[in-house]
């Protein structure tokens, strides 16, 4: 039988061990749920855009973006309604066909000292030789209109769709601004009015 000592060690062991069982899961806890604060949810998407959104994944990290061709414009642009984000240009996939798989735009929040990757953005030039509105995803561009002054020349006249591959937008997956999405505290926002609407001549 057990003396008193060793049943009080015995008590003293089990209740440590539960201390420490205790302490590991509030840790654990919190990691998640820090984890999740760290990243906004990504939106629910038809079956083609959650595979599209699996393709770019990687540029969650924007170094990956850059070693890949795509460079920063630096400004964040936004509306009085909502915001863009900063845009990161890959000149060499500009073509009068859109890829679903390449889009020429990657758009990330600034957020604290990183940026977070939202959106897609498909570019068509009029200068490309397009005849016609693209679209993809069932969509069609908007535009053509003229350039985003002061990133962009007004003479670059174009199409574009917007996709919020990686932040719920409440106008839609294909608004062009998001609500969701902030300039704020970001040394280069820059408030924009929305394009002027070209006429694109020579189009069927």
């Amino acid at each position: 039988m057990k003396t008193e000592k060793q049943r009080r060690a015995t008590a003293y062991a089990f209740g440590k061990a539960r201390a420490v069982a205790c302490a590991f899961g509030l840790a654990a806890l919190s990691l998640q749920a820090s984890a999740a604060a760290a990243g906004s949810p990504a939106p629910t998407l038809p079956p083609e855009l959650e595979a599209v959104r699996d393709q770019l994944a990687k540029y969650r990290d924007p170094v990956v973006a850059v070693r890949d061709g795509y460079l920063s414009t630096l400004g964040c642009v936004h509306y009085p309604g909502g915001a863009m984000g900063v845009h990161f240009l890959n000149p060499a996939l500009i073509s009068p066909e859109p890829d679903p798989g390449k889009p020429q735009i990657l758009v990330y929040e600034p957020v604290g000292d990183r940026l977070e990757l939202v959106a897609a953005e498909w570019l068509v030039p009029l200068a490309t030789g397009i005849t016609q509105r693209p679209s993809l995803f069932g969509q069609p561009f908007n535009g053509p209109m003229e350039g985003h002054e002061p990133l962009m020349p007004h003479e670059l006249h174009h199409y574009d769709l917007h996709v919020w591959l990686f932040r719920e937008n409440p106008e839609g997956i294909f608004a062009t601004t998001n609500p969701s999405v902030s300039c704020e505290g970001y040394g280069y926002a820059l408030l924009e009015a929305p394009p002027a609407i070209v006429a694109h001549h020579g189009a069927q």
